[in-house]
């Protein structure tokens, strides 16, 4: 039963979706990006349902409405984006409205026959005259006076004038305006929904190693030498550089030269074998300056369009000051040693990884936020994060929340190469954006069958997926000593298919040695400094910054859940289109799979969803090789040369 003075709801509202867990998490979007919000909404009888989508931020006491519609079988819908990013709460709420029903009735029987419609004319004024007594209390005075008008009209019509009078669009929106919700019922509990800036969904990432800016083998670069590297990316149209870490690295075990377990004398070892003599997580590799001048690199990259990513590795090497000032945080075998970072075969001798679950967890998990803190406090807006799903999920939504509540526009990039559950669930928990399969993903069916799943399905309302078609522990096979076509192609891929992509340096140069039987590069940058000429010949660099200008030109590649894949009869090239939320710019992508062979196709276009009608003639511009083509009806060929032309970024322009 319920308490004393608590009325039972008077409409069903359920099945209210996006919910990310029935609501445990909160569903995601970015600023400007719609919202759709549906629900079933019914009751009992025949009375005219109204039914309003309302929000607000989270802790403030009033709300903002906007009306739902019924598209179909009691599912109601509507639409909203939010400018601001922020925290929200949305709820639905349904109620009778009393005078939709009585005008709704009064019309039913009218065209009935029924002659006395005295009592029914007297229900109208009686729920007009407690319309216009809510409207002058909740200051609607001038509304008060013409629902007062309205009331003496109706009380001098004839009931077959009834309807002329009261249905129409002006009575109707001026009655909405106070409707009678004692009887309202509304979802509980509120839908939580978070919105975030518009660079945790678009955004294009390079990846450099700072130590290697200059790209000289016999010389350890410093931050001031990062700034030509930062403008070339900036010029190739990226937006975040992502650097491994740039703290200091231990000594003890340190790897040397392609992970091998004993060092020579000058190999500068992994960035991510964290601590040294000059400190851990708050200072930096003396090698590359000092804070202040990362800090004076970072306002510079800001000045040219740039974010500096950061690279949150929660590793320790053996010199670490956490080693010396508290041994608790970390595992202890049998004997009593610290126990060093294993992933069979694989083996870390240069990384000692931290206990999460020790008796002093808490301690450990606050220091771990003041790190996030420390460089926030310098500027830091974007962390890539580095093997998130080796620690626990509690810590991350806990850190994640503790962050974003000082600085709710930071960027978290999980690198979790896992198991889907988890990568899922992090997401869940907070992390903005993940790298994803895509790396592995090489066949048309294997593609569309995984960017359906991350776009079409639940993973839409939390998960955001950035495509990387290598990393610096990552060169796979289909890019191993493959033709620049490949590397045209895998870039095309990833930067249209989803909205935030990125590369790690040496793909613009089309670097693919590996290291003999394995997905890994041979000479790894992770372990060296390498010398590398970043203009050499045959390099890529046109055609990216080609990619990433149409990105930034063209709205319907700034889109995550707007993608249709479109028929190709051959099944080496890959065709899907996508559009912008206004259907105002449309794209349509086709790609030659195969860098090595020339593949043509017929083309099976959806022209209705696009807007075309059968038979007309329409253009398509493409617009990386500034070629235009006619076509007509649904079918249409294409054909694609690796060598020059792998990929057509087609717009598509309406006659």
């Amino acid at each position: 039963m319920l308490p004393p003075g608590i009325r039972p709801p008077t409409v069903v509202i359920s099945n209210l979706s996006p919910l990310v867990e029935g609501g445990r998490y909160p569903t995601k979007r970015v600023v400007d990006e719609p919202l759709r919000v549906e629900a079933d909404i019914f009751k009992d009888g025949h009375d005219q349902t109204v039914a309003v989508l309302g929000w607000r931020r989270e802790g403030a006491k009033s709300w903002t409405e906007i009306p739902m519609e019924c598209c179909e079988n009691d599912r109601w819908h509507a639409e909203l984006s939010l400018s601001e990013a922020g925290r929200y709460e949305l709820a639905v709420t349904a109620w009778a409205d009393d005078f939709l029903t009585w005008l709704h009735d009064f019309g039913r029987r009218l065209e009935g026959g029924q002659e006395d419609l005295g009592t029914e004319i007297e229900e109208g004024r009686v729920i007009l005259n407690n319309a216009a007594i809510r409207a002058a209390s909740g200051r609607g005075g001038a509304d008060a006076e013409a629902i007062e008008e309205l009331t003496t009209r109706l009380m001098r019509s004839e009931p077959a004038d009834v309807p002329a009078l009261m249905d129409t669009g002006e009575v109707r929106a001026l009655l909405a305006r106070w409707p009678n919700r004692a009887l309202a019922t509304a979802s509980l509990p509120a839908m939580r929904l978070l919105v975030e800036p518009k660079l945790s969904l678009f955004s294009a990432w390079y990846e450099f190693f700072p130590r290697g800016a200059e790209g000289l083998a016999n010389r350890h670069s410093t931050f001031r030498d990062c700034l030509p590297r930062i403008e070339d990316a900036a010029a190739m149209g990226f937006d975040i550089v992502y650097f491994p870490p740039i703290h200091p690295i231990g000594k003890t075990y340190r790897k040397g030269k392609n992970n091998a377990v004993a060092s020579e004398p000058g190999d500068v070892g992994s960035p991510w074998a964290i601590g040294g003599e000059a400190g851990g997580h708050r200072s930096v590799e003396p090698a590359l300056g000092t804070v202040e001048d990362f800090v004076w690199l970072l306002g510079e990259a800001r000045a040219r369009g740039i974010e500096i990513a950061l690279d949150f590795a929660l590793n320790c090497s053996p010199d670490h000051p956490y080693v010396r000032e508290h041994p608790e945080w970390f595992y202890r075998r049998p004997d009593g040693s610290i126990k060093y970072a294993e992933n069979p075969p694989k083996k870390y001798q240069d990384i000692y990884p931290l206990d999460f679950h020790c008796d002093d967890w808490r301690e450990l998990w606050e220091e771990l936020r003041d790190v996030v803190l420390f460089w926030v406090g310098k500027g830091v807006r974007v962390f890539r994060v580095d093997n998130p799903h080796t620690k626990p999920v509690a810590f991350w939504e806990w850190l994640i929340a503790e962050i974003h509540a000082v600085a709710p526009g930071v960027i978290f990039l999980s690198e979790a190469f896992t198991r889907p559950k988890m990568m899922q669930t992090l997401a869940k928990a907070g992390f903005t954006q993940s790298y994803t399969y895509f790396t592995w993903r090489e066949t048309a069916a294997e593609l569309r069958e995984y960017v359906e799943e991350l776009t079409q399905g639940h993973m839409r309302d939390y998960y955001r997926a950035n495509f990387w078609p290598n990393t610096p522990d990552i060169l796979p096979r289909h890019l191993q000593h493959a033709p620049p076509a490949a590397f045209k192609i895998r870039a095309a891929l990833a930067a249209t298919l989803v909205p935030s992509w990125g590369i790690y340096s040496g793909f613009e140069l089309c670097e693919g040695t590996p290291l003999p039987g394995r997905e890994e590069y041979l000479d790894s940058e992770k372990y060296e400094l390498k010398a590398r000429d970043w203009n050499r010949p045959g390099n890529i660099k046109a055609f990216i910054s080609r990619l990433n200008r149409i990105r930034r030109d063209h709205p319907a590649l700034q889109t995550y859940a707007n993608i249709e894949f479109v028929p190709s009869e051959n099944d080496r090239i890959l065709a899907y289109r996508k559009w912008s939320h206004d259907a105002s710019d449309q794209m349509l992508v086709v790609v030659n799979l195969n860098p090595e062979h020339r593949q043509e196709s017929l083309l099976h276009l959806p022209l209705a969803r696009m807007g075309l009608g059968g038979g007309a003639e329409f253009t398509v511009e493409d617009v990386l090789f500034e070629e235009s083509y006619t076509w007509r009806d649904s079918t249409n060929f294409v054909a694609l040369d690796p060598r020059t032309k792998p990929v057509h970024l087609f717009h598509v322009r309406k006659p």
